[in-house]
């Protein structure tokens, strides 16, 4: 069973940084595929960023160049550096999971991962607020 427990989410300044930590389990398999999503008020859940077991990352637009996803496979833990923040990163920050089974279909790619939300184990989220 896959669970996943984020941290380090908070308020800042805008131009400032934040580092999410995901502590994750049952998500070791070479198919795996770990993902940031997030979502603001009022808006639809957006995929941030991808890594896959071998780390090839991929990230949406508008976080390329500001946000770096990493993993430390020793402990189990998936990471997102968040540096020059700006008010519209304001959101819920989920950690999820997906084993692939078809990645010609469902790649691990922030594209990938859109068409196959559903498909994800999801952690609790958690907050980030940019204040200008």
């Amino acid at each position: 069973q896959v669970q996943l427990v984020e941290s380090g989410g908070g308020s800042v300044q805008s131009g400032g940084s934040l580092r999410l930590s995901c502590a994750t389990s049952g998500a070791t398999a070479s198919n795996v595929c770990m993902a940031w999503f997030r979502q603001a008020p009022g808006k639809e859940r957006e995929g941030v960023t991808t890594i896959d077991s071998v780390g090839r990352t991929s990230y949406a637009d508008s976080v390329k160049g500001r946000f770096t996803i990493s993993q430390d496979n020793a402990k189990n833990t998936l990471y997102l550096q968040m540096n020059s923040l700006k008010p519209e990163h304001t959101a819920t920050y989920y950690c999820a999971a997906r084993f692939i089974w078809d990645s010609r279909v469902f790649p691990c790619t922030v594209a990938g991962g859109a068409r196959a939300v559903a498909r994800h184990y999801w952690g609790q989220g958690t907050q980030v607020t940019v204040s200008s």
